[in-house]
């Protein structure tokens, strides 16, 4: 029985909990980074893929033979190099065999492997796989010693630690991947394209990132689709390895009778599931989010067909569409972060350039080792030709030996000075092989190999000639996949960034009216339509009216509160009609010692008065105060101790100011000496000896000045020179008449 580990024995070591968390996490962070998640720049695979297009080879899965169960290919790849579980590495395979995830599949199967609408494929019992042309390219050359093996996880069997690679597909498959600390997204390209920006940095060593852009333009996905970004943008992204690429949807408009049309999605975005795509598109008229639309309808058979149904034939295709790109996915934003495993396992972000080399590198030592691995078979072969041929010359003493010594093995080496391969061949030769003919056959032989061997050498010692063989492997490449080729054309259309559309907000929401309602508790709440009458209004105990605004749901509201600042609220944010709304300060950061002095309907080209119960204030655009976050805008500053206590609209037309202390004086002077300004406390409007400001607002002053003089009565004072001075003055006592409430409304 094991005795339990104590303090005082040999085998327990005191460790900070910091430091053993610190290396145990270091040790899983490398692991995921260089086990799971980043793919080799020279094959572009995970270790996942890597194994599972190894397996399938070893099953003998390629295209010329027939498929076997995925089950059976994923239990080999469990089983034997990838200890993991049986539906991660299922569904890494499915992944390579959907021509909807990878430009070009790796897997050819068969069954249920999935589908654009984003449903799951089969269970693997039912579903069958081998490999494509494409990835025998990837594995071409692995027999003949051009990659490292490495042992299994259990140690009874060997693996590749990369495949030679063949074919570019870190860049045309693309991969995503999520490590520690760090992640990779790379976007499918252009098989014949990359072949291009290969060929051109073969001839020119020294090429940057420019003229390789210039041949490899942008990404190809296998949905199509629009890439809209501009040429600076892709020049910037691909030369610092990081950025991101906007893709649409390709669509165009169909004629109907009457006049009518008709908008059909033909290629969505790449990894958008298509059936989600719809479903969004529903919500979002479910929600009255698009008030163009009438309708959308999938009518997709083996294409793509989406049927978006506009609500008239007088709605602009463009601006409906737009504003579908700004709401959908029929926009999206595909990222590009080149990090990857270099040549000695490090992770870094390489920019185009430094990928590009490193798979022609990676070509060029799969070139050499495939080379020398040649040249070991030829000098074999030249071994055991080189003994039949000695032994074809002195043919009757080699039979003599062979039937008479008792150990001809050794007579043979010692009579004809024959190495110990050469010896085993000649006994192992069959009687037929003594044909004359069979000599003659054996010479050729021996001179076709004495001149590949040569030819191999100078290879080896020949860089250009090197870089002319890779060359034309590419060139062959490039001619299997090339553009007049269904699988090589182009399917990513490279446009231009589009021209900015204005999309007026009733073409995303209904323009309704509706009339908000504020209470003194601060609940807010919006009634449809526009009420004169609300006496039948209910508040929560103990709670009224405080302020009331008749606006429409496309509308924004300007909240100004007594600390002085602005916050902003869309109306379709509201809550509705029924119950008592919502508190305020859900949707904006109002501190509670805080309370709304007035509401307002945003109008851009608007003005403001703005003043503080201390009889300062300014004039402030609207534009100007729009606030962007919860926590409002700060705008009017007032004094310490002070409140801010008006916020009024101005009219163009008004060119005098008017206003009123506690004291009830009254003082009225021109609106070209109040300034106009973005923040601040603002200027002294009126001057008081005891209290503040009571009410101000702005007129004409031929009109006169009026104020409420009670329910439905207003009264106008047309003779105002008695209180008109300048700005900063006391004013003196207000008119006879004027309102006890000592405001003008």
């Amino acid at each position: 029985m094991t005795s339990t580990p104590t303090a005082d024995s040999p085998n327990v070591q005191d460790v900070r909990l910091v430091d053993a968390l610190s290396e145990r996490y270091l040790s899983y962070a490398l692991s995921t980074i260089m086990s799971r998640s980043l793919p080799d720049v020279r094959d572009g695979l995970k270790p996942v893929h890597r194994r599972l297009l190894h397996a399938m080879q070893l099953l003998r899965l390629d295209p010329e033979h027939g498929y076997k169960k995925a089950a059976r290919v994923v239990g080999d790849v469990m089983g034997k190099f990838h200890p993991h579980g049986d539906q991660a590495i299922y569904d890494a395979m499915v992944r390579l065999a959907q021509n909807f995830s990878l430009r070009y599949p790796l897997v050819d199967g068969q069954g249920n492997f999935g589908n654009i609408d984003g449903d799951n494929a089969a269970a693997m019992r039912y579903t069958e796989a081998r490999l494509t042309s494409v990835a025998m390219r990837l594995l071409e050359g692995i027999d003949e010693d051009a990659v490292d093996f490495r042992p299994t996880y259990d140690g009874e069997a060997q693996e590749p630690v990369v495949l030679p690679a063949a074919f570019p597909n870190l860049l045309a498959n693309g991969a995503q991947g999520i490590a520690v600390g760090m992640a990779t997204a790379i976007p499918p390209h252009n098989v014949s394209e990359i072949c291009e920006a290969l060929r051109h940095l073969i001839a020119h060593p020294e090429a940057g990132v420019e003229a390789l852009v210039e041949r490899m333009p942008a990404p190809d996905f296998p949905t199509g689709g629009i890439l809209v970004e501009g040429r600076e943008t892709l020049l910037e992204t691909y030369k610092s390895g990081r950025g991101a690429f906007r893709l649409r949807a390709r669509w165009n408009t169909e004629s109907l009778k009457g006049g009518t049309y008709q908008i059909v999605v033909t290629e969505i975005p790449y990894q958008v599931p298509k059936a989600r795509l719809v479903e969004k598109i529903a919500d979002l008229l479910g929600a009255r989010k698009l008030t163009q639309l009438a309708d959308v309808r999938d009518e997709s058979d083996e294409q793509v067909r989406l049927v978006l149904e506009p609500r008239s034939r007088n709605v602009d295709p463009e601006v409906l569409m737009e504003s579908l790109f700004r709401q959908t996915d029929l926009e999206v934003r595909i990222p590009l972060n080149m990090n990857v495993l270099d040549a000695d396992n490090t992770p870094r972000v390489m920019d185009l350039r430094e990928v590009l080399q490193a798979y022609l590198t990676h070509r060029e030592t799969v070139l050499l080792r495939r080379t020398r691995n040649r040249l070991d078979q030829i000098a074999r072969r030249l071994e055991v030709l080189s003994g039949y041929l000695i032994a074809f010359l002195n043919l009757d003493e080699v039979i003599r030996i062979i039937r008479e010594e008792d150990d001809p093995k050794a007579e043979l080496i010692r009579t004809f000075e024959l190495s110990d391969t050469q010896a085993d061949a000649i006994l192992n030769m069959r009687l037929r092989s003594l044909r004359r003919l069979e000599e003659m056959e054996l010479r050729r032989e021996h001179e076709r190999l004495t001149e590949e061997q040569a030819d191999l050498n100078v290879l080896l010692e020949d860089g250009e000639r090197r870089w002319r063989v890779i060359d034309d492997q590419i060139v062959g490449l490039q001619q299997e996949f090339s553009t007049q080729t269904p699988l090589g054309r182009r399917h990513t259309e490279i446009g231009t960034a589009p021209a900015a559309v204005v999309i007026p907000l009733e073409a995303v929401i209904d323009k309704e009216p509706v009339t908000v309602l504020l209470s003194e508790k601060g609940w807010i709440r919006a009634l449809k339509g526009h009420h004169d009458d609300l006496s039948e209004t209910r508040y929560k105990d103990g709670d009224r009216q405080k302020h009331v605004l008749k606006a429409h749901t496309t509308d924004k509201i300007l909240l100004f509160a007594t600390n002085g600042r602005f916050y902003t609220l869309g109306v379709d944010k509201l809550p509705g009609g029924r119950g008592f709304g919502e508190p305020l300060r859900l949707s904006v950061d109002l501190p509670n010692d805080q309370d709304i002095v007035a509401l307002k309907v945003y109008t851009p080209s608007g003005k403001l008065l703005l003043a503080s119960d201390d009889g300062r204030g300014f004039l402030v655009s609207e534009e100007d105060v729009v606030a962007q976050t919860k926590n409002g805008k700060q705008v009017l500053n007032p004094a310490k101790g002070a409140e801010a206590a008006i916020c009024r609209p101005v009219s163009d037309s008004d060119d005098a100011v008017v206003v009123v202390g506690d004291n009830r004086k009254l003082l009225i002077f021109s609106r070209e000496e109040l300034p106009e300004m973005t923040r601040g406390r603002g200027v002294i409007l009126q001057r008081y000896k005891d209290g503040g400001l009571s009410d101000i607002k702005t007129f004409r002053f031929e009109e006169g000045l009026t104020w409420s003089a009670g329910p439905g009565r207003i009264r106008t004072e047309s003779n105002l020179m008695e209180w008109q001075g300048k700005r900063g003055q006391a004013g003196r006592l207000a008119p006879r008449g004027f309102s006890s409430s000592n405001r003008f409304d």
